[in-house]
């Protein structure tokens, strides 16, 4: 629904027809949508027309984006410690850390 109104205003009924939701489950995604503050819709007679508000959707990307690259940054850090020192059977002192290869 937020990629089809991104490109412009959109009936309700126009929002549900390529998707395979009943109406009245598209109904509370755009309620959904709304409560966030990312869609605002007006209704004309029986129609109601729905927009995405531009700054609202700026605020949204700025936000995934810095999540995103929070993560990037935990998940290269968790990289970087399963690729370092240990995954060999080293311990981080250089001693062997393998059991089968101990003398008994």
């Amino acid at each position: 629904m937020v990629e089809r109104l991104v490109r412009g205003p959109a009936s309700v009924s126009e929002l549900s027809r390529p998707l395979e939701m009943s109406l009245p489950a598209v109904l509370q995604h755009l309620q959904v949508l709304e409560a966030s503050g990312l869609v605002r819709s007006e209704k004309a007679g029986r129609v109601r027309t729905c927009r995405i508000e531009p700054d609202a959707l700026r605020a949204a990307e700025a936000w995934v984006t810095g999540q995103r690259t929070a993560w990037e940054t935990r998940l290269d850090r968790l990289g970087d410690y399963l690729a370092g020192p240990g995954t060999d059977g080293q311990g981080t002192d250089g001693q062997n850390t393998d059991d089968s290869q101990r003398g008994s």
